[in-house]
């Protein structure tokens, strides 16, 4: 009976691993490209736009939104400076374009 129990709780740990090694990801792709720049109004961020131009509600140019990750999390994810919900490390700015890799 003490062997059986062994045996079970050696199988359940071994697919476990296995099962995370291969489908530890949320996502079909591991890796995922950070859209292209948006523009933004600073004083009203709802409103955006694909390209620049003026804010149809306050007449500011809209600027380029930025996006910030953390480097441990990157699944954590912002469009301010700030700090990651998860470890308390420092958000870092992403580039428009660049590859990160969800976990």
């Amino acid at each position: 009976m003490k062997r059986l129990i062994i045996i079970m709780i050696a199988l359940t740990a071994s697919y476990g691993a296995i099962a995370q090694s291969c489908c530890g990801g949320t996502s079909a792709s591991k890796k995922d490209t950070v859209s292209s720049a948006k523009y933004i109004c600073p004083m009203h961020p709802e409103v955006t736009s694909d390209k620049p131009g003026k804010c149809p509600k306050c007449g500011i140019d809209l600027v380029k939104a930025k996006t910030y990750s953390c480097p441990m999390h990157p699944e954590v994810i912002s469009n301010k400076p700030g700090k990651c919900r998860k470890c308390g490390m420092d958000l870092t700015e992403v580039k428009p374009g660049a590859k990160t890799r969800k976990e």
